[in-house]
């Protein structure tokens, strides 16, 4: 009987292991600005004309992302994904309509209009968000800088951004998936914004509770967030896609997330395959496994690539590398 597993990492660990899919940003980095832009694309084509099957999931509704609602309606992506801080997310919508709208002459007379997607989290805490900061076309650099290659941790939407109250920001890893002996591959990527020190569990082991009592962590309440962006190959419908997303929460919980009222989690994916029949359900459960791990594994990632950074009133908050050093484990 035919089977799916997961058999180990991507070659180069991270969501543009799904072929295709390309990641840029655009760093700001100045004083009190302490933010920025990164975009997900999910080709390196005209994605309003060649979509991609999307989906998306609430695991905690407390956030800003625009675009959501017809994305779970038609289940398409249709322009980049942008990640940002809440109050940027203005620009970023208006930067990917003047892409969307560059590339096609139909949008607004022959198609309808465009729906662009846009995640966020509140960076207030390093950056002084109500100086909005972020501009059209800060995103627009963004996208144009969008390649395979591309860092992790204190750059692009993440500059600002704090996990467990540490510097957070961009984190990715992939998962390869055998399914009745035919190779697909799992990315994830994630802008981390959530937690509390005391709560942070690496491995299995409580390590948040023995740093938290020899450092001054501050916030002391979860009020952040985090945005989930998966991209996969597997030949999946956006049922099917949306259950994979859900499956998301068991790689955040078991970093020591227990989902705060004030936090906002969302998670949005789409599959780059195309002309395939789908996947029966029964073979979905390594792509179940492989979200998991990929999304704990790519939360460490964001906080042990996340270089220190100082912003808005002096505020520095301690990195991993830091507190590792200081106080291995």
């Amino acid at each position: 009987m035919a089977r799916s597993e997961v058999t180990g990492k991507g070659h180069s660990n991270r969501i543009t292991d799904v072929e295709g899919v390309l990641v840029g940003h655009e760093t700001l980095s100045e004083g009190s600005v302490q933010t920025g832009v990164t975009a997900v694309l999910p080709h390196g084509g005209n994605v309003f004309r060649e979509k991609v099957t999307a989906a998306s999931h609430v695991i905690n509704g407390y956030g800003k992302t625009s675009g959501m609602m017809q994305l779970e309606e038609l289940g398409e992506l249709e322009t980049p994904l942008l990640l940002t801080n809440t109050l940027g997310v203005g620009s970023c919508l208006n930067a990917l309509l003047d892409h969307a709208l560059e590339e096609n002459e139909e949008i607004g007379r022959t198609s309808g209009t465009v729906n662009p997607v846009v995640g966020e989290c509140n960076d207030m805490f390093l950056n002084d968000i109500r100086s909005r900061s972020i501009t059209t076309e800060h995103a627009r650099r963004a996208i144009r800088a969008a390649g395979r290659e591309f860092r992790e941790g204190s750059v692009g939407a993440g500059r600002g951004m704090l996990c467990y109250s540490m510097k957070g920001g961009i984190g990715s890893s992939s998962r390869l998936i055998s399914v009745d002996k035919v190779t697909y591959t799992l990315g994830v990527l994630v802008l981390t914004n959530f937690g509390v020190m005391s709560d942070l569990t690496f491995h299995g082991k409580q390590i948040g509770k023995y740093w938290a009592d020899k450092v001054k962590a501050e916030p002391h309440e979860d009020k952040g967030s985090i945005m989930i962006i998966v991209a996969t190959d597997l030949p999946v419908t956006h049922r099917q896609l949306t259950r994979i997303l859900k499956r998301s929460v068991t790689g955040l919980s078991r970093t020591g997330s227990f989902i705060g009222n004030g936090s906002g989690d969302v998670v949005i994916g789409f599959t780059t395959a195309k002309d395939h029949p789908p996947l029966p359900d029964y073979l979905l459960d390594g792509a179940f496994r492989a979200v998991g791990e990929a999304v704990e594994e790519a939360i460490f990632r964001s906080l042990q690539e996340s270089e220190p950074v100082t912003g808005r009133n002096g505020f520095r908050p301690p990195t991993w590398s830091e507190l590792m050093g200081k106080y291995p484990i």
